[in-house]
């Protein structure tokens, strides 16, 4: 596996490696959920390229960009033992040079969910992305369930500005008690770890119920909330039920629908969705 800190260098190194190629972008303190990223890319490719890059562009003047857990030693001996062949860890002055001035924006379908709490947030994610994309210049790039806003975004953006390379979006990796896999679970103290398998409760509560003839979108957003209210330690941001494309929120289900959330457990804003279809 060889590491490369420079974009020049990835360049470089790119023109080497056999096609196709794919690509599993990370910020890092990798967890199984990324690996099965890379897992199914190196099914799927004759070269594997994972990114490294905790993107400061992509996160909020309050947020934990400081804080963001990180060990990098870890991480690639995590992605060597995955099969990764390139791993590219560039410099935020690197990938940044000032004075910076260029940004890619989605509209509309950025301006839900996430990206009304977090006006800024997928601005930071779209440019990182396409900076990305133009310096590995991948075949493949394999992005998570989890983060389901992301994956449709970077699909529209894709799409969009006709780039070269098709996004593939992999299943949702869980814990024993259903908890989605994440690098912000590292924040949880004992008692917030148990409290937040809340999230997948009210999940598949909305399964349920769904699959019991409920077509009534409000009806199961107010279910949901009830569960969750349930939990004293867990503050709702939002409980949304949208379509899978265009994240309009529905009054009556239509398949397939994203049924997703943000919840508040103590201090960590966690992130969880399933797909009725």
């Amino acid at each position: 596996m060889q590491v490369v800190e420079t974009t020049a260098g990835m360049r470089k190194l790119r023109d080497g490696l056999a096609e196709p190629v794919g690509l599993v972008p990370t910020m890092g303190y990798l967890h199984e959920g990324h690996l099965s990223l890379v897992k199914q890319a190196r099914s799927e490719n004759p070269s594997v390229v994972a990114s490294i890059f905790v993107n400061p562009t992509q996160f909020g003047p309050k947020e934990d960009f400081e804080s963001y857990p990180r060990d990098t030693e870890r991480d690639l001996a995590m992605l060597e033992s995955a099969g990764t062949d390139v791993v590219f860890m560039p410099s935020a002055r690197d990938m940044y040079p000032e004075p910076y001035h260029t940004w890619v924006e989605v509209d509309t379908i950025t301006q839900r969910l996430e990206g009304a709490s977090r006006p800024t947030h997928f601005r930071g994610v779209t440019t990182v992305c396409t900076k990305l994309f133009n310096i590995i210049k991948p075949d493949k790039a394999y992005f998570g369930q989890k983060d389901a806003q992301q994956a449709i975004v970077i699909n529209r953006m894709v799409t969009d500005l006709n780039m070269n390379l098709k996004v593939v979006t992999c299943p949702t990796l869980r814990e024993d008690d259903g908890l989605a896999m994440s690098s912000r679970n590292t924040y949880l103290n004992p008692e917030e770890r148990k409290a937040a398998a809340i999230l997948y409760q009210s999940l598949c509560l909305a399964q349920q119920l769904w699959a019991e003839g409920e077509k009534d979108a409000e009806r199961i957003r107010q279910e949901i909330r009830t569960l969750i209210q349930k939990q004293p330690l867990a503050n709702i941001d939002y409980i949304s039920i949208a379509d899978n494309e265009t994240l309009e929120e529905l009054d009556e289900i239509r398949l397939p629908a994203l049924v997703s959330l943000a919840v508040k457990i103590g201090k960590p804003r966690l992130l969880d969705n399933i797909v009725l279809e």
